[in-house]
Protein backbone atom coordinates (compact mmCIF):
# COMPACT_ATOMS: atom_id res chain seq x y z
CA UNK A 1 0.00 0.00 0.00
CA UNK A 2 0.73 3.81 -0.66
CA UNK A 3 0.84 5.97 1.87
CA UNK A 4 1.25 8.84 -0.56
CA UNK A 5 0.40 8.54 -4.58
CA UNK A 6 0.17 11.30 -6.52
CA UNK A 7 0.00 11.28 -10.51
CA UNK A 8 1.01 14.59 -12.64
CA UNK A 9 0.35 17.06 -9.19
CA UNK A 10 0.79 20.97 -9.42
CA UNK A 11 0.20 23.49 -7.43
CA UNK A 12 0.28 26.94 -9.24
CA UNK A 13 0.15 30.39 -6.99
CA UNK A 14 -0.99 33.14 -9.84
CA UNK A 15 2.21 32.73 -12.52
CA UNK A 16 4.36 30.37 -10.52
CA UNK A 17 4.17 26.61 -10.17
CA UNK A 18 5.15 25.40 -6.52
CA UNK A 19 5.28 22.04 -7.52
CA UNK A 20 4.69 20.78 -11.16
CA UNK A 21 4.34 17.14 -12.49
CA UNK A 22 4.92 15.17 -9.42
CA UNK A 23 4.01 11.49 -9.34
CA UNK A 24 5.10 9.45 -6.84
CA UNK A 25 4.38 6.54 -4.69
CA UNK A 26 5.78 6.30 -0.96
CA UNK A 27 5.53 2.83 0.45
CA UNK A 28 3.74 2.45 3.94
CA UNK A 29 5.40 1.98 7.08
CA UNK A 30 8.54 4.23 6.30
CA UNK A 31 9.73 6.83 7.53
CA UNK A 32 10.45 9.03 4.94
CA UNK A 33 12.67 12.06 4.87
CA UNK A 34 11.36 15.10 2.66
CA UNK A 35 14.26 17.30 1.52
CA UNK A 36 15.46 20.18 -0.41
CA UNK A 37 16.45 23.97 -0.87
CA UNK A 38 13.82 26.60 -0.25
CA UNK A 39 11.42 26.96 -2.60
CA UNK A 40 11.09 23.48 -3.14
CA UNK A 41 7.56 22.46 -3.12
CA UNK A 42 8.25 20.67 -0.03
CA UNK A 43 5.24 22.57 2.34
CA UNK A 44 2.96 23.03 -0.91
CA UNK A 45 3.29 19.14 -1.34
CA UNK A 46 2.87 18.32 2.37
CA UNK A 47 -1.00 20.72 2.53
CA UNK A 48 -1.55 19.09 -0.87
CA UNK A 49 -1.31 15.69 1.00
CA UNK A 50 -3.53 16.78 4.07
CA UNK A 51 -6.02 18.72 2.43
CA UNK A 52 -5.08 22.52 3.43
CA UNK A 53 -4.48 22.95 -0.46
CA UNK A 54 -6.11 22.06 -3.53
CA UNK A 55 -4.17 20.90 -6.58
CA UNK A 56 -3.94 22.88 -9.76
CA UNK A 57 -3.23 19.75 -12.07
CA UNK A 58 -3.34 16.34 -11.63
CA UNK A 59 -4.08 14.11 -8.37
CA UNK A 60 -2.80 12.74 -4.99
CA UNK A 61 -4.29 9.96 -2.86
CA UNK A 62 -3.55 8.76 0.75
CA UNK A 63 -3.77 5.42 2.70
CA UNK A 64 -4.25 3.10 -0.06
CA UNK A 65 -6.06 5.31 -2.63
CA UNK A 66 -8.51 7.72 -0.18
CA UNK A 67 -8.59 11.42 -2.13
CA UNK A 68 -6.59 14.04 0.31
CA UNK A 69 -8.87 16.11 2.28
CA UNK A 70 -11.64 13.52 2.48
CA UNK A 71 -13.44 13.20 5.75
CA UNK A 72 -12.20 9.63 5.88
CA UNK A 73 -8.19 10.47 5.44
CA UNK A 74 -8.74 13.68 7.89
CA UNK A 75 -9.02 11.33 10.77
CA UNK A 76 -6.61 9.47 10.45
CA UNK A 77 -3.04 11.76 9.23
CA UNK A 78 -1.70 14.10 11.93
CA UNK A 79 0.05 16.79 10.69
CA UNK A 80 2.40 19.19 13.01
CA UNK A 81 3.10 22.09 11.32
CA UNK A 82 6.12 24.17 11.01
CA UNK A 83 5.02 27.22 12.92
CA UNK A 84 3.59 24.90 15.49
CA UNK A 85 0.01 26.21 15.48
CA UNK A 86 -0.98 26.11 19.20
CA UNK A 87 -2.65 28.23 21.39
CA UNK A 88 -0.75 30.57 23.61
CA UNK A 89 -3.19 32.11 25.64
CA UNK A 90 -4.54 28.43 26.95
CA UNK A 91 -3.03 26.17 29.39
CA UNK A 92 -1.71 22.91 28.25
CA UNK A 93 -4.88 21.23 29.52
CA UNK A 94 -7.09 23.36 27.60
CA UNK A 95 -5.16 22.87 24.30
CA UNK A 96 -6.16 19.10 25.09
CA UNK A 97 -9.51 19.70 25.36
CA UNK A 98 -9.95 21.72 21.58
CA UNK A 99 -8.14 18.64 20.48
CA UNK A 100 -10.31 16.16 21.91
CA UNK A 101 -13.25 18.35 20.61
CA UNK A 102 -11.54 18.39 16.67
CA UNK A 103 -10.46 15.07 16.68
CA UNK A 104 -12.92 11.82 17.59
CA UNK A 105 -9.76 9.23 18.16
CA UNK A 106 -8.23 11.18 20.25
CA UNK A 107 -6.54 9.50 23.57
CA UNK A 108 -6.76 12.11 26.13
CA UNK A 109 -4.67 9.18 28.71
CA UNK A 110 -2.45 8.69 26.46
CA UNK A 111 -1.66 12.44 25.94
CA UNK A 112 -2.06 13.36 29.65
CA UNK A 113 0.53 10.31 30.53
CA UNK A 114 2.90 11.64 27.82
CA UNK A 115 2.85 15.16 29.03
CA UNK A 116 3.58 13.89 32.97
CA UNK A 117 6.90 11.59 31.20
CA UNK A 118 8.40 14.88 29.70
CA UNK A 119 7.73 16.81 32.92
CA UNK A 120 5.30 19.24 31.05
CA UNK A 121 2.36 20.39 33.45
CA UNK A 122 -1.45 20.42 32.59
CA UNK A 123 -1.33 23.89 34.22
CA UNK A 124 1.48 25.74 32.52
CA UNK A 125 0.39 28.38 29.71
CA UNK A 126 0.99 26.95 26.48
CA UNK A 127 2.75 30.56 25.87
CA UNK A 128 5.37 30.02 28.70
CA UNK A 129 6.42 26.88 27.32
CA UNK A 130 9.86 26.33 25.89
CA UNK A 131 10.17 26.07 21.99
CA UNK A 132 11.28 22.06 22.79
CA UNK A 133 8.31 21.66 25.07
CA UNK A 134 5.75 23.07 22.59
CA UNK A 135 7.09 21.00 19.83
CA UNK A 136 6.29 18.05 21.89
CA UNK A 137 3.10 19.03 22.64
CA UNK A 138 2.31 19.22 19.32
CA UNK A 139 3.72 15.61 18.63
CA UNK A 140 1.74 14.66 21.48
CA UNK A 141 -1.53 15.89 20.21
CA UNK A 142 -0.71 14.33 16.93
CA UNK A 143 0.14 11.14 18.89
CA UNK A 144 -2.82 10.70 20.74
CA UNK A 145 -4.96 10.98 17.46
CA UNK A 146 -3.86 7.55 16.34
CA UNK A 147 -2.85 8.00 12.95
CA UNK A 148 -1.60 6.12 10.34
CA UNK A 149 0.09 8.71 8.71
CA UNK A 150 2.48 11.33 10.71
CA UNK A 151 3.48 14.38 8.69
CA UNK A 152 5.64 17.00 10.31
CA UNK A 153 7.14 20.44 7.91
CA UNK A 154 9.99 21.07 9.68
CA UNK A 155 9.64 20.74 13.29
CA UNK A 156 12.81 21.12 14.40
CA UNK A 157 13.12 24.37 12.96
CA UNK A 158 14.34 26.58 15.95
CA UNK A 159 15.11 24.38 18.44
CA UNK A 160 18.38 24.14 20.09
CA UNK A 161 20.57 20.77 19.72
CA UNK A 162 19.23 19.17 23.00
CA UNK A 163 15.54 19.84 22.14
CA UNK A 164 15.81 18.19 18.61
CA UNK A 165 17.69 15.26 20.23
CA UNK A 166 14.55 14.80 22.74
CA UNK A 167 12.11 15.67 19.73
CA UNK A 168 13.49 13.09 17.38
CA UNK A 169 13.92 10.11 20.38
CA UNK A 170 9.85 10.49 21.30
CA UNK A 171 9.68 10.28 17.55
CA UNK A 172 11.04 7.03 17.23
CA UNK A 173 10.06 5.79 20.40
CA UNK A 174 6.50 6.04 18.88
CA UNK A 175 7.13 4.92 15.64
CA UNK A 176 8.14 1.79 17.35
CA UNK A 177 4.93 1.16 19.57
CA UNK A 178 2.09 2.72 16.82
CA UNK A 179 3.70 1.15 13.60
CA UNK A 180 2.80 4.36 11.97
CA UNK A 181 4.16 6.18 8.04
CA UNK A 182 6.09 9.18 8.61
CA UNK A 183 6.96 11.79 6.20
CA UNK A 184 9.45 14.28 7.54
CA UNK A 185 10.60 17.68 5.78
CA UNK A 186 13.54 19.15 7.90
CA UNK A 187 16.57 21.14 6.73
CA UNK A 188 18.30 19.45 9.33
CA UNK A 189 19.50 16.10 6.90
CA UNK A 190 22.12 14.93 9.77
CA UNK A 191 19.10 14.33 12.27
CA UNK A 192 17.05 12.80 10.00
CA UNK A 193 19.69 10.67 8.80
CA UNK A 194 19.72 8.82 12.13
CA UNK A 195 15.60 7.40 11.63
CA UNK A 196 14.46 7.76 8.03
CA UNK A 197 14.86 4.70 6.19
CA UNK A 198 13.65 6.38 2.62
CA UNK A 199 14.25 9.76 0.68
CA UNK A 200 12.21 11.57 -1.89
CA UNK A 201 14.46 14.84 -3.08
CA UNK A 202 12.28 17.79 -4.47
CA UNK A 203 14.09 20.82 -6.28
CA UNK A 204 12.46 22.86 -8.83
CA UNK A 205 9.17 21.70 -7.62
CA UNK A 206 9.72 18.56 -9.07
CA UNK A 207 10.97 14.97 -7.33
CA UNK A 208 14.22 14.28 -8.73
CA UNK A 209 15.84 11.60 -6.49
CA UNK A 210 13.45 8.62 -4.49
CA UNK A 211 13.73 5.66 -2.82
CA UNK A 212 15.63 3.23 0.09
CA UNK A 213 18.03 5.25 1.96
CA UNK A 214 20.07 2.04 2.17
CA UNK A 215 20.08 1.28 -1.31
CA UNK A 216 20.69 5.21 -2.74
CA UNK A 217 24.04 5.48 -0.36
CA UNK A 218 25.07 2.05 -1.26
CA UNK A 219 24.44 3.25 -5.16
CA UNK A 220 27.38 5.75 -4.59
CA UNK A 221 30.84 6.44 -3.50
CA UNK A 222 33.65 8.81 -2.93
CA UNK A 223 36.44 8.32 -5.32
CA UNK A 224 39.22 10.28 -4.73
CA UNK A 225 42.95 10.04 -6.52
CA UNK A 226 45.35 12.06 -8.75
CA UNK A 227 43.40 14.77 -10.86
CA UNK A 228 45.37 13.85 -13.92
CA UNK A 229 42.95 9.64 -14.06
CA UNK A 230 39.92 11.70 -13.08
CA UNK A 231 38.63 11.39 -16.83
CA UNK A 232 39.23 7.84 -17.16
CA UNK A 233 36.75 7.72 -13.93
CA UNK A 234 34.12 9.49 -15.38
CA UNK A 235 34.35 7.42 -18.28
CA UNK A 236 33.38 4.90 -16.22
CA UNK A 237 30.92 6.39 -13.76
CA UNK A 238 27.77 9.03 -13.66
CA UNK A 239 29.47 11.86 -12.08
CA UNK A 240 27.31 13.68 -9.54
CA UNK A 241 29.97 15.86 -8.14
CA UNK A 242 33.80 16.82 -9.03
CA UNK A 243 35.63 18.61 -6.91
CA UNK A 244 39.51 19.50 -6.59
CA UNK A 245 41.70 20.38 -3.48
CA UNK A 246 45.64 20.40 -4.58
CA UNK A 247 47.04 17.32 -5.78
CA UNK A 248 43.80 15.52 -5.51
CA UNK A 249 40.55 15.04 -7.12
CA UNK A 250 37.30 14.19 -5.37
CA UNK A 251 34.47 12.64 -7.03
CA UNK A 252 30.43 11.69 -5.87
CA UNK A 253 29.71 8.72 -8.34
CA UNK A 254 27.12 6.75 -8.92
CA UNK A 255 28.38 2.97 -9.00
CA UNK A 256 25.32 0.96 -9.07
CA UNK A 257 27.27 -1.05 -6.40
CA UNK A 258 29.51 -1.83 -8.70
CA UNK A 259 33.27 -0.63 -8.78
CA UNK A 260 35.78 -2.92 -10.14
CA UNK A 261 39.03 -2.28 -10.06
CA UNK A 262 40.38 1.42 -9.87
CA UNK A 263 42.76 3.26 -11.53
CA UNK A 264 46.49 2.81 -9.44
CA UNK A 265 46.27 6.01 -6.42
CA UNK A 266 42.52 6.13 -6.46
CA UNK A 267 40.26 5.34 -3.23
CA UNK A 268 36.80 4.96 -2.82
CA UNK A 269 34.82 5.97 0.42
CA UNK A 270 31.12 5.41 1.34
CA UNK A 271 29.08 8.31 1.27
CA UNK A 272 26.74 9.55 3.77
CA UNK A 273 23.03 10.48 3.14
CA UNK A 274 23.56 13.84 4.04
CA UNK A 275 27.00 14.18 1.49
CA UNK A 276 23.91 12.80 -1.09
CA UNK A 277 21.82 14.97 -0.88
CA UNK A 278 23.73 17.87 -0.70
CA UNK A 279 26.00 16.86 -3.94
CA UNK A 280 22.29 16.64 -5.91
CA UNK A 281 20.90 19.76 -4.38
CA UNK A 282 24.55 21.63 -5.87
CA UNK A 283 24.23 19.63 -9.17
CA UNK A 284 20.60 19.14 -9.83
CA UNK A 285 21.72 18.54 -13.48
CA UNK A 286 23.18 15.21 -12.14
CA UNK A 287 19.87 13.84 -11.65
CA UNK A 288 19.24 13.35 -15.50
CA UNK A 289 23.04 11.82 -15.76
CA UNK A 290 22.88 8.42 -17.50
CA UNK A 291 24.28 5.63 -15.51
CA UNK A 292 22.98 3.12 -13.39
CA UNK A 293 19.18 3.30 -13.11
CA UNK A 294 17.82 4.68 -9.34
CA UNK A 295 14.20 5.60 -8.29
CA UNK A 296 12.84 8.43 -9.63
CA UNK A 297 15.92 9.36 -11.77
CA UNK A 298 15.42 9.62 -15.54
CA UNK A 299 17.33 6.46 -17.08
CA UNK A 300 19.23 6.77 -20.37
CA UNK A 301 16.28 5.87 -22.40
CA UNK A 302 14.54 8.81 -20.63
CA UNK A 303 11.77 6.34 -18.60
CA UNK A 304 11.26 6.66 -15.37
CA UNK A 305 13.04 4.54 -13.06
Amino acid sequence: MSVIETSGLGKQYRDIWALRDCTMAIPAGRIVALVGPNGAGKTTLLHLTVGLARATTGSVTVLGGAPAGSLWALERIAFVAQDVPLYGYLSVAEMLDLAANMNRRFDRRRSESRLSELGIALGHKVGKLSGGQRAQLALTIAFSRHPDLLVLDEPLSGLDPLARHDFMASLMIAVAEDGLSVVFSSHVISELERVADYLVLLSGGRVQVMGEISELVAGHATLSGPPVDAGRIAERFAVVQSQRAGRQAQLLVRTGNGQGALPEGWDSAEVTLEELVLAYLREPSACALPGPALVGLPSPKGTTA
